[in-house]
């Protein structure tokens, strides 16, 4: 990922937007340590998610049966589709307004990314 899709969006006034934009950039970045890259599919669901267009749980959802609907056929899809969804969970915790980072939530955290394993 050459250019930041979500740059322009962290500069944005509206407080929602900003937030928004920041958890996404932060998933995905977090993804990219382990040298996974998100699909386009991801990037194109989470500009909606940050533009308000659809909420979290929704884009959740799109990017579950996206890869329903069309499994990975090689590693690299498999690969793809892992960065996708734990992504997409990472954003969702990321978003929670409780967050305090002890033991027991560093376990919580690592169960709710890796409970639903890529098939």
């Amino acid at each position: 990922m050459e250019r930041d899709p979500f740059k322009e969006y962290i500069k944005e006034s509206e407080l929602d937007t900003v937030n928004r934009g920041y958890v996404w950039s932060t998933a995905i970045g977090l993804q990219a340590v382990d040298g996974l890259k998100p699909s386009s599919y991801l990037i194109d669901t989470a500009i909606k998610n940050i533009e308000g267009k659809i909420t979290l749980k929704e884009a959740q959802n799109l990017i579950d049966t996206y890869y329903e609907e069309s499994p990975a056929s090689t590693s690299d899809d498999d690969r793809t589709e892992e960065a996708d969804k734990v992504a997409s969970r990472i954003a969702q915790i990321l978003s929670e307004t409780a967050f305090s980072f002890s033991t027991l939530e560093y376990l919580s955290i690592h169960k709710k990314l890796i409970t639903t394993q890529v098939k």
